[in-house]
């Protein structure tokens, strides 16, 4: 039942009769979270906090998809693009930030000779997809992990509908993809080396698109046997780091492990919550997006790019990487340390600067909305997952640790006694995928 005084809930209202799917990007939807009760909108975000449209002031313990590790509104970011943008954003000319930063991400990632810009993960995608075709004349492509919404990703659901299951979502539907592109597309799991070894008969592969990590570390010789084939059969190797990229390591979290692709793609906190992506590539390779049409408007323009070589410069200062990981290995410790409390059988996984965790139980989701619908009673926005910041103070932990705790309480009663859930969920449970969104 919506609030008839809550100004989010109508204006959410509002929405789902204007804009298909009520909100732009299906991570941000309330029903994902608590219908009729999650805020929805904000008026101000700044550090770890953000106001709804009601002014109440949440502690953001979820914060978003991962786009702000220095914080919401981080003053020396916001301070550099403020100071550009009087000077212009946009005009007939380049901005030449774009050759610093290039000249910047091509240092870090020393393998890497070539850089070109877009504003999202899923642009960034179709850009290297389309490059690695242009190079070796082949279509089809292999993945593994989530590669955002474009054709070529959900082609992979044409032939069955659940083969994007074990990818972050499921129920992703291929409507509206070509079926033409039918069998363009083969996923394949992490570490899985039967699924790759398939992978490897398939005739036509043009490239094999991965995200190095995500739930699960990467076995290193998992990595290599995919390397050695791509060497050895002309296949381009791209890893989607728009997720980890910066998270772990200074850089992409490839590093870290000392293999190498042909193309990457970074994005999220590059620019600390303005849009800016990036996909760097060896030069014999990159050289391709000038003989194929890869060209758009606001690639152009550079609040992006003041914002990513200002957030580039902190992280290296500050180590944020370090900060935020440590800060998840504290979180994922907080958990384990309660669930073995009040004895909850509970898996902990993702990357340390993105845990996640699951309450191993028939009424899981039930569990995880109910975290969502009290940690909300004490203003903490929260739900099973948390993209760390550096933000994340030890003191906000602590108030955090604090609700959680109960909340454990409270699902330890439930599992003793069914019924129990009923009573104290008063609200719709979340939705769980795509599929119960739109099916």
């Amino acid at each position: 039942m919506i609030n008839s005084k809550d100004k989010n809930q109508i204006l959410y209202k509002q929405a789902k009769n204007i804009i298909p799917g009520g909100t732009m990007l299906f991570s941000k939807r309330p029903e994902n979270y608590l219908p009729n009760k999650w805020p929805t909108y904000f008026k101000k975000a700044k550090g770890a906090y953000v106001w709804d449209l009601n002014n109440k002031k949440y502690l953001d313990m979820y914060f978003g998809v991962g786009q702000s590790v220095l914080g919401y509104a981080n003053s020396k970011v916001d301070d550099a693009v403020i100071k550009s943008n009087k000077s212009g954003n946009i005009a007939s000319l380049n901005s030449f930030q774009e050759v610093e930063l290039a000249k910047k991400l091509i240092k870090i990632h020393p393998w890497s000779g070539f850089a070109r810009f877009a504003k999202t993960g899923g642009e960034a995608g179709v850009i290297a997809t389309r490059i690695a075709r242009s190079i070796n004349n082949k279509e089809k492509i292999a993945i593994c992990g989530y590669h955002g919404w474009h054709d070529w990703y959900l082609a992979a659901n044409i032939k069955s509908k659940n083969n994007l299951n074990s990818h972050l979502l499921k129920g992703l539907k291929s409507v509206g993809v070509p079926k033409s592109l039918k069998n363009s597309v083969y996923p394949f799991r992490l570490n899985n080396f039967d699924d790759f070894k398939k992978i490897t008969k398939i005739k036509n592969l043009s490239a094999i698109v991965m995200e190095v990590q995500r739930e699960k570390d990467p076995n290193i010789e998992f990595l290599r046997s995919i390397r050695k084939f791509c060497n050895k059969n002309g296949v381009i190797l791209i890893f989607d780091e728009c997720t980890s990229g910066f998270r772990e390591t200074y850089g992409g979290i490839h590093l870290k492990y000392g293999i190498y692709p042909d193309i990457l793609t970074l994005g999220k906190c590059l620019g600390n919550g303005y849009p800016i992506t990036c996909v760097l590539g060896k030069k014999k390779y990159l050289k391709y997006a000038s003989r194929s049409f890869i060209s758009s408007t606001f690639w152009t323009e550079k609040s992006g790019l003041v914002a990513a070589l200002k957030t580039i410069e902190i992280m290296k200062k500050n180590k944020t990487f370090e900060k935020v990981k440590r800060t998840g290995k504290k979180i994922k410790s907080i958990w384990k340390k309660i669930s073995n409390k009040y004895d909850l059988p509970i898996i902990i996984y993702g990357l340390d600067s993105i845990p996640c965790f699951k309450i191993l139980s028939k009424n899981s989701n039930k569990y995880k909305t109910l975290i969502t619908q009290e940690m909300l009673k004490n203003n903490i926005l929260a739900s099973n997952q948390m993209y760390i910041s550096t933000v994340h103070t030890n003191k906000l932990i602590r108030r955090y640790q604090i609700v959680l705790d109960k909340i454990f309480s409270t699902i330890k009663k439930c599992e003793n006694n069914k019924k129990l859930i009923y009573k104290v969920l008063k609200n719709k449970e979340s939705s769980s995928d795509f599929n119960r969104l739109t099916g």
